[in-house]
């Protein structure tokens, strides 16, 4: 089954990897992917009571956690991920429809 694929300016073929899902264990709630994302895939929610986390977790961290909305819209470029400071986000190359 064939990627989702582009080339570069310079003529490189570049396969993107799309966001697929972020660990509510590790996010801190900063907000940094958030701001960075051009295309508003991602959303702050409150953390649920029920949310695992991590065991370096300190009760005066921020109650809220980013979750993916409309991973649909996401455009493959990774911006998010390279912001998080605790490596929540995951992707993967999506395929081409039909």
């Amino acid at each position: 089954m064939s990627k989702v694929s582009g080339v570069t300016r310079g003529g490189a073929s570049w396969v993107p990897e799309f966001l697929t899902a972020i660990d509510a264990k590790k996010c801190i709630g900063c907000g940094r992917c958030f701001k960075v994302c051009p295309r508003k895939v991602l959303d702050l929610v409150e953390r649920g009571e029920d949310m695992e986390v991590d065991e370096d977790w300190d009760d005066d961290d921020a109650m809220m956690v980013m979750t993916v909305a409309d991973a649909m819209d996401c455009i493959g470029c990774g911006a998010c991920g390279r912001v998080c400071p605790k490596g929540c986000h995951s992707y993967a190359p999506q395929a081409l429809p039909g």
